[in-house]
């Protein structure tokens, strides 16, 4: 078992971290909001930092899950952050952002704790506020395999599969492949029940026929239904897409890489936006179909 700190008590960091303590991992947890640890250990037990560099301190495995960079630097860096934690723990450690940012942040936060002698792996996550929940989450990793090999038994806890997909920062890059594809499945499910719905069909009898083929998804499985009932609010909000999306854009531009069908997901989630639905689930584009 790990000793294990965990930087950020979201909608998916909180279950994270739950899943950690009740794995047998000793966890303390640091969040900004200071009320949700308190209900973090209430819940759950272990403890609970002022600091997140009081939280990584001693620590054989710290995890991240934040909003973006400005945030992960603000937590990383300083007196009070983790890497001042980690400078004064003794034996090896690794830090694991589990956070959705750039492939460069990866591969500075990578160089800092190579300084200090301690290991990292940028390791974001697929699966939603559910697969946080019931431990089940897909991970993706960069970084060197003898640190990830030590590190993932210990994410484990909370995932259904985690998988080394290169050095340092692939695991963002991966991310951001993840996030392409669900822009595009979730604007073809769209059109496809809104002409469904359109032509009379019985929507029901539509998904039986067709989720099992070669158009199944998860994102079919599981939000098609809820897409036909109008309800939004639950799942991964358009606003942390877009969030994302500024990520991919980023990074194609240095790639030279065309992403129009992501473009034109982007562009429509920025009116779902200006219409004040940021808080919906990025399902919620089937309803800009509703105003024809």
């Amino acid at each position: 078992m790990a000793r294990c700190a965990f930087i950020g008590l979201g909608v998916m960091g909180y279950p994270m971290a739950g899943h950690l303590q009740l794995s047998g991992h000793e966890t303390t947890v640091y969040n900004r909001t200071r009320s949700k640890a308190e209900a973090w250990v209430g819940e759950h037990g272990g403890a609970m930092a002022a600091t997140p560099a009081e939280a990584a301190e001693g620590a054989d495995a710290v995890m991240m899950c934040v909003g973006n960079d400005d945030d992960v630097r603000s937590v990383v860096h300083g007196d009070e952050g983790v890497l001042a934690g980690l400078a004064a723990t003794e034996g090896p450690a690794t830090l694991v952002d589990h956070t959705t940012a750039s492939a460069e942040l990866a591969r500075e936060l990578a160089g800092a704790t190579g300084e200090l002698g301690a290991g990292f792996v940028d390791a974001p996550v697929s699966g939603g506020q559910a697969g946080a929940e019931n431990g089940q989450l897909s991970i993706m990793c960069g970084g060197d395999p003898e640190v990830f090999e030590g590190i993932r038994p210990v994410m484990d806890a909370y995932a259904r599969a985690t998988v080394l997909v290169g050095p340092v920062g692939h695991g963002q890059l991966t991310k951001m492949v993840n996030q392409i594809c669900i822009g595009g499945l979730i604007q073809g499910l769209a059109e496809a029940l809104d002409f469904a719905r359109r032509a009379g069909l019985d929507l029901e009898q539509v998904l039986a026929a067709i989720s099992k083929g070669a158009s199944g998804s998860w994102q079919m499985d599981n939000r098609a239904r809820t897409m036909l009932d109008r309800h939004f609010d639950h799942g991964f909000a358009i606003d942390w897409m877009r969030k994302d999306f500024g990520i991919v854009f980023d990074e194609a531009a240095r790639l030279g890489a065309s992403l129009p069908f992501t473009q034109l997901a982007d562009q429509n989630y920025a009116r779902l936006q200006e219409q004040g639905h940021g808080r919906w689930d990025t399902s919620a584009v089937i309803e800009l179909l509703r105003e024809d």
